[in-house]
């Protein structure tokens, strides 16, 4: 088959994710140009007797696109298929990155409801592994999924939805690439919005004495506490009618750049040079970025920059568990010769009804412990993840961890179902690899 059937093709360069801890050599590499190119190139794989992955930016921490096979990348599918206001939904191509998504949104005066911190991975590689931010009563960007198309192993393009194959769409809308290849989703958008962002330090103890509190009184809040320290950094988000007040152009070079980009930097590098000086460089980056509020639209207030590489692990504990979980988690790091240049990140969500979602069936907290690229890890995410997996914590599909199909089996209820469907749907493994096998049992 030629490439001008499957699109442009190479072979035996080798893959990396952002963080770099993850390494794979592809036989080759496809860059289809349509959804008829991508499914060639499924079918050609089967024939050729090689596994098939699609890759987006690499922001996973684990191997979930890994393969030595064919490695579909999806960059030439982008871009908005179509915007239906009456229903308010957006058909997007799956490799649109999301900040392109959310510049166009903005443009038609449209938004999602809900997003992560950053918005470099395409559409299709954020929801297929969970990606989330917090919110009270608005959930991760897969929940905000209604309906999608997929590419399955026998070559099927198959249109998915709550009417349209719902067993398919139950799971799917987080389906960690092993149902099948995703080409387009269809999201809920809501009319352009303000939200006011207030941010500040907050002690540690007094966070978490008042989080039932600060959860309730907000529609999304988060806070990032700085361990060899009893200080937070809060955030708070809220709709607002306006008028817009965004971050001026000095202070977000100073706070957004200079401090949690440049300075953070550096610091990260001092620390890994000399882990001695973390505690004392902890103490003074918790208390360099000051108090806050600024009003814009989502996408700026809910998104930052992030610059920093990092490894990062995250466990969605129930929502009522998190203080006790966080306050174990300090207890750990306290007593232990850790050094920790990383602050720890705490969010929310609501309970969702995707199959393997981290927030299925139960309202959820998340905590995420991230270690500065090149610095040992291993011994601060085993820890964390003890205390974790000891709260039924559930870790999100790209990122470090290390449970396996049978905790899977026992942390979701919903799992049989789930690996029921990757039987019907994969029954050969054309899209299986070594982390799958792990998490989802051969």
């Amino acid at each position: 088959m030629s490439t001008a059937q499957t699109g442009s093709t190479k072979s035996g360069e080798a893959w990396r994710n952002w963080a770099g801890n993850v390494v794979s050599r592809p036989v080759r590499e496809v860059t289809p140009a349509s959804v008829e190119e991508l499914t060639a190139a499924v079918r050609r794989a089967a024939e050729d007797g090689l596994k098939v992955k699609a890759v987006g930016t690499g922001h996973s921490f684990t191997a979930a696109a890994a393969t030595d096979g064919v490695l579909i990348r999806p960059q030439l599918l982008t871009g908005i298929r179509g915007i239906d206001r009456e229903n308010g939904t957006v058909t997007v191509e799956a490799g649109t990155p999301l900040k392109r998504l959310n510049m166009a949104l903005a443009r038609e005066g449209l938004s999602l409801t809900n997003m992560g911190d950053i918005m470099e991975q395409t559409v299709s590689g954020a929801t297929s592994t969970g990606t989330h931010g917090t919110g009270r009563d608005s959930a991760s960007i897969s929940a905000q999924i209604k309906g999608l198309e997929l590419v399955t192993a026998s070559g099927e393009l198959l249109t998915c939805s709550e009417k349209e194959n719902p067993e398919v769409f139950a799971a799917a809308r987080i389906g960690i690439g092993a149902l099948g290849i995703v080409t387009a989703i269809t999201f809920a958008v809501e009319p352009l919005f303000l939200l006011t962002a207030r941010e500040e330090p907050m002690a540690f103890d007094r966070v978490l004495a008042d989080f039932d509190e600060l959860h309730a009184e907000n529609e999304h809040f988060e806070f990032y506490w700085f361990p060899h320290t009893g200080s937070c950094n809060t955030k708070r988000n809220n709709r607002s009618a306006g008028p817009e007040a965004p971050v001026s152009k000095v202070s977000g070079f100073v706070e957004d750049e200079l401090l949690s980009n440049g300075m953070f930097q550096v610091v990260n590098s001092i620390g890994r040079a000399v882990p001695a000086t973390i505690p004392t460089i902890a103490k003074i980056s918790s208390k360099a970025l000051s108090a806050r509020t600024y009003t814009d639209i989502p996408y700026k207030v809910f998104t930052s920059p992030r610059r920093v590489r990092f490894v990062e692990m995250e466990y969605a504990v129930p929502r009522a568990a998190l203080v006790d979980t966080l306050r174990e988690l300090k207890s750990m790091v306290d007593r232990s010769n850790l050094r920790i240049s990383f602050p720890v990140e705490v969010r929310t969500a609501p309970a969702d009804d995707i199959a393997l979602s981290t927030a299925s069936g139960r309202d959820s907290a998340y905590i995420a412990v991230h270690m500065y690229k090149g610095t040992p890890y291993q011994r601060y995410f085993t820890a964390a993840e003890q205390i974790f997996t000891a709260h039924e914590g559930r870790p999100h599909w790209g990122k470090v961890h290390t449970r396996d199909a049978e905790y899977f089996a026992s942390a979701y209820p919903r799992f049989d179902e789930f690996t029921a469907l990757r039987d019907r749907l994969d029954p050969d493994r054309l899209f299986g690899n070594a982390y799958l096998r792990r998490i989802l049992g051969d």
